[in-house]
């Protein structure tokens, strides 16, 4: 059975009301509303917080596919990125979410983000406990890991999303989007809302 993301024929300036792109059944509706929603909530980590509880709860509510929610969280995840304690606090809410809807999607795939990323830090902090103290390269090597497992999982999205919009990506497009910053990504991510070719996505203004 082959799934796929339809398209809305709009700009997003003509989404004015993000409240009314959440009850839109267009999957890729959701994802425009969390771009507007990150614009919306700038330099305000609690609105944030707020907005983006709220995004998860209406993806949980959609009845879709495991695979499509994995892909439409991983986009809302990477775009409203919140801090520390925020992004703790809504895992926690996700736990309660999944309760409530009997449905176990997302908290799986951030466990092994966690683990893997304290893997990464006890090895770091290993290597420069002797120099400045265990507990500092630990924690170090740990917001690393986990940086490094995010930006891994938005360039496996945005590749899935592309695909899903223009159809198999040539090896340069691969290879550009496997050696991207997190700015880049987070850019082109933005663009692919609106973009007509993979090319217009990648042009820098």
């Amino acid at each position: 059975c082959h799934h796929s993301l339809e398209f809305p024929i709009a700009k997003l300036i003509d989404y004015d009301q993000a409240e009314s792109l959440e009850v839109n059944p267009n999957p890729f509706a959701l994802v425009t509303s969390a771009h507007l929603r990150t614009h919306r909530t700038k330099g305000d980590p609690e609105a944030r917080y707020l907005a983006k509880r709220a995004l998860v709860r209406s993806l949980y509510r959609r009845g879709w596919e495991k695979q499509r929610i994995l892909d439409l969280f991983g986009v809302i995840d990477w775009m409203m990125r919140l801090p520390n304690e925020l992004e703790q606090q809504l895992w926690q809410d996700i736990e309660t979410i999944e309760g409530e809807t009997r449905m176990s999607y997302v908290t799986s795939v951030e466990r092994l983000a966690i683990k893997r990323g304290i893997q990464q830090g006890r090895q770091q902090g290993m290597q420069q406990g002797m120099q400045r103290g265990l507990e500092r390269g630990l924690e170090k090597g740990l917001e690393k890991g986990r940086l490094e497992g995010k930006a891994e999982e938005a360039v496996a999205i945005l590749e899935r999303l592309l695909v899903k919009r223009f159809g198999p990506l040539g090896e340069g497009t691969e290879k550009r989007l496997k050696l991207a910053t997190p700015e880049q990504l987070d850019r082109w991510t933005d663009r692919i809302l609106d973009a007509s070719t993979i090319d217009a996505m990648f042009e820098e203004h």
